[in-house]
């Protein structure tokens, strides 16, 4: 079993790492940061300039706004500015209502929001927000590293708050005693006493609660629905593997169409927390698995999304469901009955199927990549529980599963730059033309 002190680290990590996020995570974080700002200035802003990183603005630019039926960042910052609350973190606009979206909309409309792009940086999460008012006061407020994490907090001449662009998010030291390994995962998900595994539960209900929510509503490209309807089951079947791909990609439909639907995320991504938990939690079910084996199960699939997280880092070219599949893949694997072993056999078979598939923003069809990722995961999981896996003479795959690992994040985090740079530039053209 892992030592008392090592446990502590690693539960403060996830506790940092899984929290409840409103909407896409990238708008709901640019958001959050205006909120701040305003805060700071004590007034409604007569202007907001935002400045941000390619990746952010990416993510932010086709996905839906909670509780708004719009889509984008312009209702966001103007929301941020006139409703928002930073103490909700990326809960930021859980007060929205039809008359603040009505209030935003004439903000708007007022050509007082500007959005470019942060010249001069490598951290691919970063927002800066400028705010000022009518009398020449202002406020600027940065966020870098994670979607909550601020380093620069100022008031006219007043800096507030003055940390480093490369400090890291949380607490520095205790981050560096946390890194994993995969048997250390495993280990962890596996032995620690079951009573300081319950929180990740919670991650459970909400994702649970957000899949059932949104067969009640039309939302994103009702891939969820689609599956359920008679069409679905006739071509897909009415079975574990259906149902764990409908109830994955309809928590993911109705938040990437803008639902006021509260998630569990994963290193800052809602879809990732939705990935890591949901696959487990039908399978689970439907296997009549105990609740201490789903518990052990669900943290041993978020644990090893974050795992793979802290050398992809936040936001990458690689999609996030690539990640977050692999999570479910091991946490499958074990309600099968599979040792760390098989767990890791699991892991490379991910690997060798999805590495570079690319993150081209956050949209409503991500429900479809997801379900690619999580239909890969059950497959996975089904070869690994019969120790079949991709072998050390194949493509990226090694005899040693966390070198595996490496070489996918090594891959999504540096050989993918250009090719992030290309998506980019792509989306962006592509709207100017419109």
């Amino acid at each position: 079993m892992i030592d008392k002190k090592k446990r502590e680290q690693i539960i403060s990590l996830m506790n940092r790492e899984v929290v409840p996020a409103i909407g896409c995570t990238e708008p709901m974080a640019v958001s959050l940061c205006v909120a701040r700002a305003t805060e700071v200035l004590g007034c409604q802003p007569a202007h907001i300039k935002t400045l941000l990183s390619a990746n952010i603005l990416k993510n932010a630019m086709g996905v839906g706004i909670p509780g708004t039926g719009m889509v984008g960042l312009n209702i966001a910052i103007a929301l941020g500015a006139l409703i928002g609350k930073s103490e909700y973190g990326l809960e930021v606009l859980r007060d929205v209502t039809p008359e603040a979206v009505e209030h935003g909309k004439k903000y708007m409309e007022g050509d007082r929001i500007n959005i470019g792009l942060k010249d001069g940086i490598t951290e691919k999460l970063y927002i800066e927000a400028e705010v000022t008012d009518d009398n020449g006061h202002r406020a600027v407020a940065v966020i870098a590293h994670d979607h909550t994490h601020f380093i620069r907090i100022e008031k006219d001449s007043e800096v507030i708050l003055d940390a480093p662009l490369n400090q890291k998010a949380g607490n520095e030291d205790t981050d560096d005693d946390c890194q994993l390994t995969l048997r250390t995962v495993f280990d962890f998900a596996t032995t620690a006493p079951l009573d300081e595994l319950l929180f990740i539960n919670e991650a459970r209900r909400l994702n649970e609660n957000a899949s059932r929510a949104a067969l009640r509503g039309n939302y994103g490209h009702e891939l969820g629905k689609t599956l359920t309807r008679p069409l679905g089951k006739g071509i897909m079947g009415d079975s574990i593997f259906s149902h764990i791909l409908s109830a994955t990609s309809s928590a993911c439909d109705a938040r990437m169409a803008g639902a006021p639907i509260p998630v569990m995320s994963n290193s800052g991504s809602g879809n990732q927390g939705i990935s890591c938990t949901m696959p487990v939690v039908v399978f689970a079910e439907e296997n009549h698995n105990t609740e201490e084996e789903l518990t052990r199960a669900l943290i041993l699939s978020h644990l090893t999304a974050i795992y793979i997280k802290q050398s992809l880092g936040k936001l990458s070219a690689l999609c996030g469901c690539v990640v977050a599949s692999t999570g479910s893949a091991c946490g499958i694997t074990y309600l099968m009955g599979g040792c760390y072993s098989q767990v890791a056999y699991a892991v490379k078979n991910m690997i060798a199927n999805l590495a570079g598939m690319v993150c081209d923003g956050a949209k409503p069809s991500c429900a479809l990549k997801v379900t690619s990722g999580v239909s890969t995961a059950v497959l996975s999981a089904m070869l690994a529980i019969q120790n079949r896996y991709v072998s050390n003479v194949e493509g990226l795959i090694e005899d040693d599963v966390d070198r595996c690992i490496h070489n996918l994040t090594r891959i999504g985090a540096d050989g993918m730059n250009e090719t992030d740079r290309m998506v980019l530039d792509i989306m962006t053209h592509k709207q100017q033309c419109r």
